[in-house]
């Protein structure tokens, strides 16, 4: 299982790289594994301000549906739009290509919150 040190990550099987004011997130290695093959995956808050944990979108597997819950304030300022074309980018690169938005977060102390590498290993016992 891939769990990079550089990313942080969330009780919700999210990852969050960290770029200034700006927050790339996607799902972890490991939410993908249990997922099984992502088949759509949906986001209906571009440009929408929302708190921290609020559902920001859903993902669609082929056994399943799950919530995405937003793991710092801020606005949705960019969907990963290949996701539409090729949902299964999340399976194949959940670290890289299958990102699924980034976040202009508004409050730097949530940041402080989210689970470093070694936290989410101890989640999810790797």
């Amino acid at each position: 299982m891939n769990i990079p040190a550089e990313l942080k990550y969330t009780k919700d099987h999210e990852w969050i790289k960290i770029d200034g004011d700006v927050a790339t997130v996607g799902i972890t290695d490991f939410a993908q594994s249990e997922l099984g093959d992502i088949v759509y995956v949906e986001v209906d808050t571009l440009d929408e301000e929302l708190e921290k944990e609020a559902v920001f979108g859903t993902v669609e597997a082929v056994k399943t549906v799950s919530d995405l819950f937003l793991p710092l304030t801020g606005e949705i300022i960019e969907f990963n739009e290949s996701l539409e074309d090729e949902p299964e980018k999340v399976n194949s690169d959940p670290y890289g290509d299958g990102w699924m938005v980034k976040i202009r977060f508004t409050n730097p102390d949530e940041v402080e919150e989210l689970l470093s590498d070694a936290d989410y290993k101890e989640l999810v016992g790797a």
